[in-house]
Parts: structure tokens; C-alpha cells; sequence
């Protein structure tokens, strides 16, 4: 029956303790500044997103994706040691879907870290 639920959950966040693999912490190779400026990056240059705000000194990059529903994103970057760094998103909508929302919100979550892996050399989640 939980599992059901899941589906119509409006909001996810990725975590070391998720036992789902995709919504895990992802974790680099690379120095802070370096993976900060690439999701920036990566944001700013999908037609879909509107970088709200950046906090370098937090870490964190918020992110208004408007297709195809609209949506929120929080990602969080940590430097974890010299050259690792964490990768973590939150995810969240007011959309309702009678098939649920869930699994549009994990795919995009699993885009994004598809894109990051393109860029950056995995180390893996924890």
C-alpha cells in the first residue's frame, strides 16, 4: 500500500538514506567550485528552467522549471574532501495527477544526474 502512495507524492528529495539508488546522493570528482558551475550552469542553459536564486556560500542553487508542468528545485552542492563533492536535489510541485506525479518528478531527477555524469566523473552514492 505505501508503495501506491508513493505515486501521488508531490515532493522528493534525494538523500544517503534513500533506498531507491536513483535518489541517492550522488557523489564526484571534482572541487566545489567546479561542480557549483556546472549544474549553474546546466540550469541556465535549459530553455525549461529560471535560475531564481544562487547562494555560493550555502551551496545551493534554486530553480523554477516550468515544462512540462511546473515545478521547484533546490539543488544542494556540499564539498565532502579535497576533490569530492555531494550532489542532492529537492524536488517538489502543486501539480495533481490521478496517475500520480512521482515518477515524472524521479525522472527529472534522473536527468539531471545523467547530465552531471556526462560532466564529471562519478565516484558513486553512499
Amino acid at each position: 500500500m505505501a508503495n501506491f502512495l508513493t505515486r501521488f507524492k508531490r515532493e522528493i528529495e534525494t538523500s544517503d538514506r534513500s533506498s531507491d539508488a536513483v535518489l541517492k546522493t550522488h557523489y564526484y570528482k571534482a572541487s566545489f567550485h567546479q561542480l557549483f558551475e556546472s549544474v549553474e550552469k546546466m540550469f541556465r542553459e535549459d530553455a525549461d528552467c529560471r535560475v531564481t536564486t544562487v547562494s555560493k556560500e550555502h551551496g545551493e542553487i534554486a530553480v523554477e522549471i516550468s515544462r512540462p508542468f511546473h515545478c521547484f528545485l533546490v539543488a544542494t552542492i556540499v564539498n565532502v574532501k579535497p576533490m569530492e563533492t555531494a550532489v542532492d536535489f529537492t524536488i517538489s510541485t502543486e501539480k495533481f495527477s490521478l496517475f500520480g506525479i512521482y515518477p515524472d518528478l524521479k525522472k527529472r531527477i534522473h536527468s539531471y544526474y545523467e547530465r552531471i555524469n556526462q560532466l564529471h566523473t562519478m565516484i558513486g552514492t553512499k
